[in-house]
């Protein structure tokens, strides 16, 4: 980039830099991003595909979950790692309704070019689509239907609907009842939901309906020591995170040893050491340990001589979740250990699941963390029920917390396109044009499912029009008969806060990036693979893998 003064050239930007400007830079930008949402377009809705996903080391990822379709591709374009992060936003906030969002922001997007096209500022159009999900917003806290968190049979709907297409179909039921009565076990009174609380075990070998939900906690170690038993009934529970060894000084020291008999009574010390250590742990009445830290091999013997069942090297999430389930309280120093801050569990046994040992911590007065083992034929299959269940996890907790919900099957999209086209109306000036756009991007998601269920994308529109001006709110797709149906009656629900997300951060989003007129890339001294030189001229070759897609 120079500029002429004079005659004089003066360099401004570093040799090898570029710079794409004005329409060019939207383009390019755009096009990014709209490949970026056609990635994911296909997994939409209950007849979504899936995708394998094949790293440099050849791992494979077989999912239908778009954030992690997203996170696992690598996207190197600035543009479409915009894309990803709307995802990774609508993940963290709610957990489900990642690919709707990336889809219409990846159509507003679309819009916006045949605007542009038209000679319309950039700015008018940003200013058109803040309107138009500020009113969207409106729309849908107007649209929402209440529920309480007691209401079981829709808090199952609510899971199954964010199940549903991710490979879960075969045992729905099932989990979506285990998922249910976690999320309700560990709400609290006021009605928040810390799913870090709900502990998701994966095991290979069984099928889906072996999977199971633990009232308490389940760890995956195994006791320390054969001699321990495998099972004790009326478990007084001692959190230790402490290590159960012989302490080594914290400065260098060094020990003159001159007799044998000296060397003797030094490891007698040793010995007499952790035993005192023990016999506290035995004092407190204390059955069973797990210990953050190590313990040693002379302590394990004594603890199994006292039959204390022992387990080391326990992870602190899972002693944070013992705490939680059993009412201990966790003890950091061995001094401290008293019969007051033991825990109790009606049950704590050893058993093999899949030829693995596993501890189960069961029959807990009042869990406030429990476990579900999830089981599956490979571990591909099991990999996805565990992202299935997590999405479903969170969604039931955001309807508790939010106890707002509307209907799935592209039907509050829908009728968000029609309320938003009176809206814009009503606006009038070159806004009315963005916010006419906006309203016909919604209609993208029942486009969607429609065209991945095999069906014709326009008759299906045009019936879900036609059902919504006869002013049935919660007329959605029905993907199975193919044609309009109630949602709310089929119990395709989902909670407000998916939508509410979905179209605020798609919003901004597609804002952030029409605004954009001219990207300025420095040159690197060696541009990385798939980045052509110079950085963002267009489309880098293969983006994560997705080359020859056409945009």
């Amino acid at each position: 980039m120079s500029q002429q003064l004079a005659g004089q050239p003066i360099f401004i930007l570093k040799e090898g830099s570029s710079r794409t400007r004005g329409r060019d830079a939207q383009g390019n930008n755009i096009n990014a991003a709209k490949a970026v949402a056609n990635a994911v377009r296909t997994t939409l809705g209950p007849k979504g595909m899936d995708k394998m996903l094949v790293d440099t080391i050849g791992d494979v990822v077989i999912t239908n979950d778009g954030v992690t379709i997203l996170k696992e591709m690598d996207i190197e374009h600035p543009a479409a790692k915009m894309m990803v992060e709307v995802a990774k936003t609508q993940d963290d906030e709610v957990g489900d309704g990642t690919t709707t969002a990336v889809v219409i922001a990846g159509e507003l997007l679309k819009r916006a070019e045949d605007l542009l096209d038209q000679d319309v500022h950039p700015t008018v159009i940003a200013h058109g689509y803040r309107m138009a999900a500020e009113k969207a917003q409106e729309i849908l806290a107007e649209i929402a239907i209440p529920v309480k968190a007691t209401d079981l049979a829709m808090l199952k709907k609510i899971s199954e609907t964010a199940m549903t297409g991710k490979g879960a179909e075969a045992a729905k039921d099932k989990l979506c009842d285990l998922v249910v009565r976690a999320v309700t076990m560990v709400a609290e009174e006021d009605g928040t939901v810390d799913k870090d609380n709900i502990k998701v075990e994966k095991k290979v070998g069984g099928s889906i309906q072996d999977s199971e939900i633990i009232e308490g906690m389940l760890i995956d170690k195994e006791r320390v020591h054969p001699g321990m038993p495998k099972k004790v009934v009326g478990a007084k529970i001692l959190l230790l995170n402490a290590a159960v060894e012989f302490k080594k000084t914290e400065v260098d020291a060094e020990i003159n040893i001159t007799s044998p008999d000296q060397l003797q009574s030094f490891l007698d010390e040793e010995e007499r050491m952790i035993r005192t250590i023990v016999e506290k742990i035995i004092a407190s009445g204390a059955n069973v340990l797990f210990c953050q830290k190590g313990i040693d091999d002379i302590a394990q013997h004594y603890l199994a001589k006292a039959k204390i069942f022992g387990v080391r090297r326990v992870k602190k999430s899972d002693m944070e979740k013992l705490a939680r389930a059993t009412g201990a309280t966790m003890v950091s120093s061995i001094d401290a250990i008293s019969k007051d801050e033991l825990g109790t569990a009606g049950l704590i046994e050893e058993k093999k699941v899949s030829g693995e040992e596993m501890i189960f911590v069961t029959e807990c007065s009042n869990p406030k963390a429990v476990s579900i083992i999830v089981r599956g034929g490979t571990e591909h299959v099991v990999d996805e029920l565990e992202r299935a269940m997590e999405d479903a996890i969170r969604v039931v907790s955001v309807v508790i917390e939010d106890k707002k919900l509307v209907a799935g099957g592209g039907s509050p999209e829908t009728e968000l396109s029609q309320r938003l086209k009176i809206y814009a109306s009503s606006v009038g000036g070159r806004a009315q044009l963005a916010i006419e756009a906006f309203a016909s991007a919604l209609e993208i998601i029942p486009r969607t499912l429609a065209e991945n269920a095999g069906l014709d994308p326009i008759d299906m529109l045009v019936e879900l029009r036609a059902a919504h001006e006869k002013g049935q709110k919660t007329a959605g797709l029905d993907v199975y008969e193919g044609k309009a149906g109630d949602m709310l009656a089929a119990g395709v629900i989902e909670p407000l806060r998916v939508k509410t997300q979905a179209i605020s951060s798609a919003a901004e989003a597609a804002v952030m990036i029409l605004r954009i007129d001219d990207v300025i890339a420095s040159s690197k001294s060696a541009a990385p693979e798939g980045m052509p030189p110079g950085g963002m001229g267009g489309m880098p070759p293969g983006m994560g893998g997705m080359g020859g897609m056409d945009y």
